[in-house]
C-alpha cells in the first residue's frame, strides 16, 4: 500500500494507475489502481434497463452516456484528492453484464435494441440447441437469441456483420478491435476447452442447421476473435480516448485487456480463479462459479459450462432474480419512516432490517415469497411477478419477514447448485462472497452458508466488484512475468495478505433453508398462477 497521498499523486502523474470499468445492471462504476493493486480513485453512474415492446433492453446513448459519467466522476475525485488530472494510464479494461445480443451491420449500425441477459423470450431456441448440440445453451446466451431471431423470422438476420456483447461492442469502439475474453466467449457459444476458442465443430454443426435460410454469413463470420487473460486486446484510440474521455484529457495508445463478463470479473475479484474455488456474486440477479476438476457427467439445463478468464472449465449457476423484491421491501419502509417524520439513512436501515432477520425462525415461520421481477430460466419462468403468501398460521413478524426475502433471492440459486452438489459430487473447499448482498456485515455471509452448506467467505475488497476484477485483469496484462498464470499472479501479488470474514454454515441455517425449499418448490404453482392471471 502507499504510505501517503504523494506517492499516489506521482503514479497518476505518471500514467502508472489501471482504470477498469464495469457496466453492471444497475451502475456503471470505474475504479482507478495503483500499481499495489489497491483502488485509489473511483466513479459510478446509476442506469436502469428499459422494457420495450416485450424486451428489455439500454439504448447505446444509455450506454455512452453511463460510462462517460462514470469516468468523469472518478477523474473529478483524482483532481480533488489528489490534485492532478488523468492524462496517462499504464492499461484499461472493460468488463459488463454477461452475454446478450448486440447485432450490427457492414455499416456499423445496431440492428435490433440490445437484448440483455434478462430476457427470457429465447425459450425455443435455447431448448433445440441444447438438444441438437447436447450442451447445455441457456437463454441468454448470443447464439440462443440469434437462433430465436432466426426461428421468428426476423428481417436483420440476414444484414448481421457482426455479433457481440455488451463489454465487446465497447472494446470495439475504442479499439477498433472485435475482440472479446474467453470467458465471456463461453456465453456466447460453447468453447473447445483445450483450444481456448469457439467450439469449431459445434460452430460447423450451427451453419449445417441454418443451412436452409440461405443466410449471406457463416457463424465464425460474424463472432469476435477469443483471447484469454493476459494477451493484448488492441490499445485505446484517438477516437476512443475521445469517446471515453470527453474533456479530452486522456492520451490515446492506452494497452488494453480482452473485454469480460462479470462473471469472470467477479472470479478475479474473489481470488477464485483455481480449482475447487468458487464465487458467488449477489445483486441484481445471482450467479454462483465453481471452477470444476472434471467435466460434469451429463447435461444439466440449469447449468451453464463457461470457463475462467484464463480459459478453465466453469460450472455456472444464474438466476434472473435476487435483491430487486428485497430492495423494493426496503424502500417501502423507509417510505413509512418519512411518513412518520423519521430521517432514514438508507444503509442504516439495511443493516437494521438485514441483522433484524438472523433473529427469524430458521425456516422463516412458514412465510413463502417469490422475488420474480423477471423470468426465471432454472423455475421455468418466462415472466415473474413478486409475490409473497402467507397461511393463517404462519408466524408473521418482521424477523422471519425480512428472513423470507433474504432466503428466497436464494431460492432458485440453491436448485442449481444442489445439481453440483447433490447429482455431481462436485467439491467446492469455500465460496467467496461478492455484490450487495453482502455489504451489510454477517447477515448475508450467514444466510447464504446456510443455504448452499459451504463456508462463505468475503473480503474487504469484495465491494469493489468486477469493476475492480477488470482492472486486476488489466493490471496482469502489464505487469506479469513470463510464465506467470493469472491463479499464481493473484495468490501472489493481489491477495496474499488479504484479509477477510469466513462463516461456517449453521445446521440450524443448513435444515431450515432446506424445510424452507420446500415449501418453495410446492409453491411455484402459486407464482405460476400470478403469472398467467396477472397481465
Amino acid at each position: 500500500m502507499y504510505s501517503n497521498t504523494d506517492e499516489i499523486r506521482e503514479v497518476i502523474k505518471q500514467g502508472k494507475a489501471v482504470l477498469g470499468i464495469e457496466l453492471g445492471s444497475t451502475r456503471i462504476k470505474a475504479v482507478l489502481i495503483g500499481e499495489d493493486h489497491a483502488p485509489i480513485a473511483s466513479g459510478s453512474h446509476d442506469w436502469e434497463n428499459r422494457y420495450v415492446d416485450h424486451i428489455w433492453t439500454y439504448t447505446l446513448e444509455d450506454i455512452w452516456e453511463g460510462i462517460q459519467d462514470s469516468y468523469r466522476n472518478m477523474a473529478a475525485e483524482v483532481m480533488d484528492r489528489y490534485g492532478v488530472p488523468v492524462t496517462g494510464l499504464a492499461a484499461i479494461g472493460f468488463s459488463a453484464m454477461m452475454h446478450g445480443y448486440m447485432v450490427f451491420d457492414k455499416d456499423e449500425k445496431l440492428l435490433v435494441p440490445f437484448r440483455t441477459w434478462r430476457n427470457t423470450v429465447t425459450g425455443p431456441a435455447s431448448e433445440k440447441l441444447t438438444e441438437y448440440f447436447q450442451y447445455n445453451i441457456p437463454q441468454r446466451w448470443s447464439i440462443a437469441h440469434l437462433y430465436q431471431a432466426i426461428l421468428n423470422k426476423e428481417d436483420h438476420v440476414k444484414d448481421i456483420d457482426y455479433m457481440i456483447t455488451l463489454e465487446g461492442y465497447v472494446h470495439w469502439k475504442l479499439t477498433g478491435r472485435k475482440v472479446l475474453g474467453i470467458g465471456d466467449v463461453a456465453g456466447m457459444f460453447p468453447v473447445d476447452f483445450e483450444k481456448r476458442d469457439f467450439d469449431q465443430h459445434m460452430i460447423d454443426r450451427f451453419d449445417e442447421l441454418v443451412a436452409d435460410q440461405k443466410l449471406p454469413w457463416k457463424l465464425r463470420d460474424i463472432l469476435p476473435h477469443a483471447l484469454t487473460a493476459g494477451e493484448n486486446a488492441g490499445y485505446l484510440t484517438e477516437e476512443g480516448a475521445r469517446l471515453l474521455d470527453v474533456s479530452g484529457s486522456l492520451r490515446a495508445g492506452i494497452p488494453m485487456c480482452p473485454p469480460e463478463g462479470d462473471a469472470g470479473t467477479g472470479m478475479v475479484a474473489t481470488n477464485s480463479v483455481a480449482e475447487r474455488t468458487g464465487n458467488v456474486s449477489a445483486g441484481t440477479s445471482v450467479f454462483a462459479m465453481v471452477v470444476l476438476e472434471k467435466k460434469l457427467g451429463k447435461v444439466y439445463p440449469e447449468i451453464d459450462l463457461v470457463t475462467t478468464p484464463a480459459g478453465s472449465p466453469v460450472a455456472m449457476v444464474h438466476c434472473n432474480n435476487c435483491t430487486s423484491d428485497l430492495n423494493a421491501w426496503v424502500a417501502l419502509f423507509k417510505e413509512f419512516a418519512c411518513e412518520m417524520g423519521i430521517k432514514v439513512d438508507m444503509n442504516q436501515l439495511f443493516k437494521t432490517l438485514y441483522r433484524k432477520a438472523l433473529e427469524g425462525d430458521p425456516d422463516c415461520g412458514g412465510l413463502l415469497s417469490y422475488g420474480y421481477y423477471s423470468g426465471e430460466h432454472i423455475t421455468h419462468f418466462e415472466e415473474g411477478r413478486p409475490l409473497f403468501v402467507r397461511t393463517p398460521d404462519s408466524r408473521f413478524n418482521l424477523a422471519n419477514f425480512m428472513r423470507v426475502h433474504l432466503f428466497t433471492a436464494l431460492g432458485a440459486l440453491k436448485t442449481g447448485m444442489d445439481i453440483l452438489v447433490k447429482k455431481e459430487n462436485v467439491k467446492v473447499d469455500a465460496l467467496l462472497g461478492h455484490g450487495g448482498l453482502f455489504k451489510t456485515p454477517q447477515v448475508g455471509q450467514q444466510i447464504m452458508a446456510g443455504a448452499m452448506n459451504v463456508p462463505v467467505s468475503v473480503m474487504e475488497t469484495a465491494g469493489e466488484g468486477g469493476a475492480w476484477g477488470i482492472a486486476l485483469l488489466a493490471s496482469y496484462l502489464v505487469h506479469k512475468e513470463d510464465g506467470e498464470t493469472l491463479d499464481r499472479y493473484l495468490a501472489d501479488k493481489v491477495f496474499a495478505g488479504e484479509k477477510g470474514s469466513r462463516i461456517e454454515p449453521d445446521p440450524a441455517d443448513v435444515q431450515g433453508f432446506e424445510k424452507f425449499m420446500e415449501r418453495y418448490s410446492e409453491g411455484l404453482a402459486i407464482e405460476r398462477a400470478a403469472v398467467e392471471h396477472l397481465a
